[in-house]
């Protein structure tokens, strides 16, 4: 085999990306060896773990990635695993030596993160998390999403990413969903969807944390978190371990769920954390026989909210969106299919696009970034 052909193939392989870290598999240490023998391109590459799920889809782009070189006339992918050193290295290699670090609250980190938060449960939170995920993503940049909801996730089944993580050296690496890294409670149980989690606030906290500091997010351009309804430890640990995390509320229309919806937002008071705004859920659509607007769920909620938490928090907290009441979002949640891409011009899409656009390119100043900066010593 010449060296220009060796050179070949060595370029092929860099642009195979492992599809769960998105780098080069030449940069992650995963090319075993390669050779070209009359012809035959032998390629021989490492996995991470001997079960990883996505084994199919990396030989299935090795072989398309070597094929295209010249004087390749087929192509063998052998297929071995990592043994605890090479994993060792390549955890490091990702992540650093801080096990415990999480990644967003460094210095000059650039990832916007949202905590998605309701007073109450209902409004569809969840299913406004999902989608704005979903087309945050579609957008091409890069989310991760996390389920803190740890009693009552849900965002699984509403995108279709209900299969196990992969384990690397204690390292997490996330499924995805249409181009979203999620993470939940819901593959760590082994009873599956029905088992109960019983967790204190302090077991709590701890879950949270390794859902931030353990699982490689890799650079996301975005962060979303699906908080539980209320006000209790989990929107508190949020903020604590995400001092830089805004609060988009969520609620519907009807006077009592916005007055439960204002004391969701009245927490970043107490933990120093500034809203970003309200979206207003289910809120009126043509009807479907006149035209006329139909109020299922009353009017004027998501304004109220607005206008309270504008005035008692002393700076403006917009209302963001006001999503119609559409029964496809509930369709596409149990589906596992978001109706961002099920039906991209139903009204409610074309609102969800609108407010992913305000969201997804919202200028971030250097106010409350740490820049890791250390004040010189006077002499």
């Amino acid at each position: 085999m010449t060296d220009s052909l060796l050179d070949a193939l060595d370029a092929a392989l860099a642009t195979v990306e492992d599809p769960e870290i998105h780098r080069p598999i030449t940069d992650l240490g995963m090319v075993k060896s390669r050779e070209v023998v009359d012809g035959v391109a032998r390629i021989a590459v490492y996995l991470t773990v001997a079960g990883c799920p996505m084994r199919d889809t990396i030989t299935s782009r090795v072989t398309a990635a070597v094929s295209r070189v010249p004087g390749v006339a087929a192509v063998e992918v052998e297929l071995d695993v990592m043994d605890e050193e090479q994993r060792k290295a390549l955890r490091e290699k990702l992540v650093g030596h801080d096990e415990r670090e999480i990644p967003f609250t460094k210095p000059g980190s650039l990832t916007r993160i949202y905590a998605i938060s309701s007073g109450k449960g209902g409004v569809g939170k969840s299913s406004m998390t999902a989608n704005l995920a979903v087309q945050l993503a579609s957008t091409g940049l890069s989310v991760g999403l996390v389920d803190a909801d740890i009693y009552g996730h849900s965002i699984p089944r509403l995108l279709g990413a209900t299969d196990a993580p992969t384990m690397v050296e204690g390292m997490i690496m996330p499924p995805q969903a249409y181009g979203v890294r999620v993470i939940s409670m819901l593959p760590f149980k082994p009873g599956g969807v029905s088992q109960p989690v019983a967790f204190r606030g302090p077991m709590l906290h701890r879950a949270l944390q390794q859902f931030l500091a353990d699982v490689w997010w890799g650079d996301l351009d975005v962060l979303l978190l699906d908080l539980p309804p209320g006000t209790g430890d989990v929107a508190i640990s949020v903020a604590q371990l995400l001092p830089n995390a805004e609060v988009v509320v969520v609620t519907t229309p009807q006077t009592a769920a916005a007055e439960v919806a204002i004391r969701a937002g009245m927490l970043a008071q107490q933990t120093k954390s500034r809203v970003a705004g309200v979206v207003e859920n289910m809120s009126s659509f043509p009807c479907p026989h006149c035209g006329e607007p139909m109020d299922l769920f009353g009017s004027g909620g998501g304004a109220l909210v607005s206008d309270t938490l504008s005035k008692e928090l002393g700076y403006d907290v917009p209302l963001l969106a006001q999503v119609p009441f559409d029964v496809r979002l509930r369709e596409g949640g149990d589906e596992g299919r978001p109706i961002v891409l099920s039906d991209p011009d139903a009204p409610a899409s074309t609102v969800l696009r609108e407010l992913s656009g305000r969201l997804g390119t919202r200028a971030r100043g250097l106010a409350g970034m740490s820049l890791g900066l250390t004040p010189a010593s006077r002499l």
